[in-house]
């Protein structure tokens, strides 16, 4: 059983996302242990990049703030090493298809399984191509995230069938960042991966106030924020510790 479910057998997940280096990777852990105290289900550490494509302003800045403050890759993987002396959560990573595979991917993904690291989103991977890196972590047993996003139904099904880990339901088109309303059916796209694989789905992009979030839990198994955790990081730098703790813990609250 993959150690990523665990983090839907307590009702409803929270789960946030960080950039690994905003403000500092000191601060990065400080903040990881933060939100699991707040009750954080899963997290998702996102390894920063030059040209990350799915992310709105928000996060690329995140990103641009961490690479110039040196972030590398081998310095998150020590990080997680460090994290995961204290943190028995699930942990994922999310970063883009280029960080793996100049890093080396066979190399990237034996190293997750060392330290840790439980599942891969890689957004800027169709389906189609995702058999790449799939071979590879099916090899170390690391889940390989599937995203769907709100399209065609038969598209949908085909990726629930190969999905591991959870399904990342994106909640809306475009690039990651708050909005102001959320208007797709995630209910039907909920029903659509259940129909095929009994596997936990997640909603994210766009979520960012506990009424949205209580929203997006009624008809899904778990809830994703980004954005709205990664503006706390750039307003309050090294402060922001307890802004996110706080932050977190009203999100889980609006969804238990």
């Amino acid at each position: 059983m993959s150690n990523i479910s665990k983090a839907f057998e307590n009702g409803k997940a929270f789960i946030p996302f960080i950039t690994c280096g905003d403000p500092s990777l000191e601060v990065t852990e400080e903040i990881v242990y933060a939100m699991v105290e707040a009750g954080a289900d899963l997290i998702e550490l996102g390894i920063p990049f030059s040209d990350p494509t799915a992310e709105g302003p928000v996060i690329q800045e995140a990103n641009i703030r961490a690479l110039s403050g040196g972030v590398t890759t081998d310095k998150v993987f020590d990080l997680v090493r460090r994290l995961r002396k204290k943190v028995s959560v699930p942990m994922v990573f999310m970063t883009y298809a280029n960080v793996v595979f100049s890093y080396g991917s066979e190399k990237f993904i034996s190293i997750c399984k060392e330290i840790g690291i439980d599942g891969l989103i890689l957004p800027d991977i169709p389906f189609e191509e995702k058999d790449e890196f799939d071979g590879i972590c099916k090899k170390y047993d690391i889940d390989l995230i599937s995203l769907i996003a709100p399209t065609s139904h038969e598209r949908v099904s085909m990726i629930a069938k190969e999905a591991n880990g959870f399904v990342y339901c994106v909640s809306s088109l475009g690039v990651t960042g708050t909005r102001a309303k959320i208007t797709t059916d995630i209910k039907g796209m909920v029903e659509l991966v259940k129909k095929v694989k009994d596997i936990p789905c997640a909603v994210g992009f766009g979520i960012s106030t506990p009424e949205q979030a209580k929203q997006m839990a009624d008809t899904s198994d778990g809830v994703i924020v980004g954005s709205a955790i990664v503006k706390l990081c750039a307003k309050y730098g090294s402060d922001c510790v307890p802004y996110i703790k706080e932050y977190v813990k009203s999100m889980k609250d609006a969804i238990r």
